[in-house]
């Protein structure tokens, strides 16, 4: 065989490698809250800068790691008694989406609902950011520039975090995998 055509045949092989070993996305964010699924974490605020931020650190929350498949993570927040809230994580092409199901307590859709973004370039660290989405600065006009963070730590826990750049508006929640919440009611 002629060496040009054998270096190409070699320089194929090692991409088709590379391809097959490359992570899926989100994997470190999978990989560390599959294991807790069907668990729930108490969580604390741990960042807040908007008024509305203090029913968070009055509240107890709890995260429940409702369900997870290879292509989509359901995680509910409670905030109290408020269990309207779940952030939905869905593995997309080439990275990963979080969007936010917001229901009434007789299950209907929110008004204000799926809102949410997707992650830009490699999506394969412990923290993943979230930028708003099209849909999303439609919605919410002053949401069009929110990065929103889901963040892992295997042994630790995992933080939920939004910032808003414009308006300096910060807000975290820290869940610990050590601090199982009680049963649900």
């Amino acid at each position: 065989m002629p060496r040009p055509l054998l270096a190409l045949f070699a320089a194929a092989a090692l991409i088709a490698a590379s391809c097959a070993s490359a992570p899926a996305p989100g994997e470190k964010l999978w990989s560390t809250l599959t294991p807790h699924c069907g668990q729930a974490f108490v969580g604390r605020l741990v960042e807040g800068t908007d008024p509305s931020d203090a029913a968070f650190g009055e509240s107890l929350l709890v995260a429940r790691i409702l369900q997870c498949s290879e292509q989509e993570l359901r995680i509910s927040l409670e905030v109290g008694r408020d269990r309207s809230r779940t952030w939905i994580v869905t593995r997309i092409p080439g990275g990963v989406r979080l969007k936010h199901d917001h229901r009434h307590p007789d299950d209907s859709e929110d008004s204000l609902s799926r809102y949410g973004g997707d992650t830009r370039g490699a999506a394969d660290g412990p923290s993943l950011d979230f930028h708003a989405d099209s849909f999303t600065a439609q919605l919410i006009p002053r949401a069009a520039t929110n990065i929103w963070t889901l963040s892992v730590e295997s042994q630790r826990g995992f933080s939920y975090g939004l910032r808003r750049e414009a308006s300096g508006r910060r807000f975290r929640i820290e869940f610990d995998f050590g601090k199982p919440a009680p049963a649900q009611e």
